[in-house]
């Protein structure tokens, strides 16, 4: 039933902020387990879901898979932004609408 409740609402309470302080990147916590999955936190209704795996080390930075899932999830975000600056991005609160294709 919570999961359901996560489906619906993406609120910040829920994730664990990864990444770096300028940018949106957060991981599902999971208490008993070392999987980790990455994603971007747009807004409490937008949930860009990235790539994971087995956290084995104490930082994502120290494991060059886990890494590189959150630096894509980095330069998504980058063009994302670029898209909104020069206007072929809009994102509300509920929707991302553009027509860019973009290259990670």
């Amino acid at each position: 039933m919570k999961f359901l409740y996560l489906c619906k609402k993406f609120q910040l309470e829920y994730f664990r902020p990864e990444g770096k302080l300028s940018d949106s990147i957060v991981a599902l916590p999971v208490v008993q387990s070392k999987l980790r999955l990455y994603c971007l936190r747009l807004s409490n209704k937008i949930l860009v879901l990235g790539n994971g795996g087995v956290k084995s080390t104490r930082r994502y930075e120290d494991d060059a898979t886990l890494k590189g899932y959150v630096m894509t999830l980095q330069r998504f975000e980058r063009l994302l932004k670029q898209g909104v600056d020069d206007g072929s991005v809009i994102i509300s609160e509920k929707l991302i609408e553009t027509d860019n294709i973009f290259e990670l």
